[in-house]
């Protein structure tokens, strides 16, 4: 009775999410109280449920980019691209994507959005563009720059913690498929926009002419925020060698900030998106119903039995099913799934560790790239819809997937032939 419940709980509230009759933080929490109150979970499990450790870092990171914000420093890095790109739109595009993907890799998908979505809307602004076509770009190379790193995404992270796999194993074995099908999506970003963006020639020769270091407004404020970044940033690559989680990091980085700062708690917390953290919240419980009524466990478990043992047909399967599944249920719970039925089949096949890795592989990519496949996939997806909606152009729902899924389907078949080719 009670999965009967979870799987229909879950199903209406995503068609409510999609529909975008109400906001989707509002049926996320609302579906996962229903499964709170309808005895579906119990209130402590709920509150298991959810992550933390990401809320913990949305905010932290929240906190220190607004109060960032204030020195002018994402006006003059806006002002830096727009004449580097010589003020031409399409090169503006793949250029802040690249640095999203190159971020993403060494920071987290979550932090590089945060930082780089505001300087987006300065040129977009400036220049008289929609910002849509460069936030949906940022959202694929956050994601897929998050794929090629240990500390990218936050599949990746337990899968390490699980095998130790290593922060090379990682680079080493993903870089070269990431690369691919980065350069692959830019080429279909390149052909779809070439012709759509245009910038009024007097407007951009105005803009290249303008000085980007004039943008700069408080030099003290902005000293004291770079080197928190540059705290939090060797705080999120030596996490684990010091046993600190990312969470850990990003909040004490926000409360170091606002002592040296001297800033009103009450005015800096108005720059945390909160529709946003609430939205995870409800997720994060609705997925738990999943996972607690065995829905998900059935799944992965299906997906093995279907594949009779057969290795290569096994990777294929997890690369799809991760991919897809991720695309419509967070990734997270997904994986942690997932990565103790693989340990199950090699210890049934008698297969090593070593011989187990196309399988990690394939986990990988599924579950990092899948995220691009909606706009609720991945949480980088779902912070760049707050931030886009509190600057008044909200990203609907089906016609990102329009654009989205066919992407992502596009970067698992790259994914399915790397493989093959160099694994299996």
């Amino acid at each position: 009775m009670h999965a009967t419940l979870a799987l229909i709980i879950f199903c209406l509230t995503y068609a409510l999410i999609i529909s975008e009759k109400v906001h989707r933080t509002v049926v996320a929490l609302l579906g996962g109280m229903i499964l709170v109150a309808a005895g579906v979970l119990a209130q402590e499990n709920a509150i298991e449920h959810i992550d933390w450790n990401t809320l913990g870092l949305l905010v932290g990171m929240m906190i220190v980019v607004g109060i960032t914000r204030r020195t002018g420093v994402f006006q003059y890095l806006g002002l830096l691209a727009v004449r580097f790109a010589k003020g031409e739109p399409i090169r503006i595009l793949i250029a802040l994507a690249t640095v999203t993907a190159l971020l993403s890799a060494l920071l987290d998908n979550v932090t590089t959005v945060l930082l780089i979505v505001p300087i987006t809307f300065t040129i977009c602004d400036k220049l008289n563009l929609n910002p849509m076509p460069f936030l949906v770009s940022q959202i694929f190379a956050s994601n897929i720059g998050g794929t090629s790193t240990l500390i990218g995404d936050p599949p990746n992270i337990m899968i390490g913690s699980q095998t130790h796999l290593g922060f090379v194993d990682f680079a080493v074995n993903l870089i070269p498929v990431v690369f691919m099908i980065f350069v692959a999506t830019m080429g279909v970003f390149y052909l779809l926009y070439k012709r759509k963006l245009n910038v009024n020639e007097d407007l951009k020769k105005s803009l290249i002419e303008l000085n980007p270091i004039d943008q700069i407004k408080d030099y003290g404020l902005l000293k004291k925020c770079l080197v928190i970044l540059f705290l939090i940033l060797g705080g999120f690559i030596l996490h684990q060698s010091l046993h600190m989680e990312s969470a850990t990091v990003a909040l004490t980085g926000a409360a170091l900030l606002m002592f040296i700062t001297k800033e009103e708690p009450e005015e800096v917390l108005l720059s945390v998106e909160w529709p946003t953290i609430f939205f995870f919240i409800g997720l994060f419980i609705l997925v738990g119903g999943l996972v607690e009524t065995g829905w998900i466990n059935s799944l992965a478990q299906w997906a093995f039995n279907v594949t009779e043992g057969n290795f290569e047909l096994t990777a294929m399967l997890i690369l799809w099913l991760s991919a897809i599944a991720s695309a419509f249920v967070d990734n997270i719970p997904f994986t942690a799934t997932m990565i103790p039925l693989i340990h199950q089949m090699g210890n049934l096949g008698g297969i090593s560790q070593e011989g187990l890795e196309p399988l990690w592989w394939a986990l990988s990519l599924g579950a990092c790239l899948g995220g691009n496949g909606t706009l609720i996939g991945a949480s980088a997806n779902v912070i760049v819809a707050g931030l886009a909606e509190k600057n008044g152009i909200p990203i609907k729902f089906i016609p990102f997937m329009k654009l989205a899924l066919p992407l992502m389907l596009l970067s698992i078949v790259i994914s399915s032939i790397y493989l093959l080719v160099f694994y299996l």
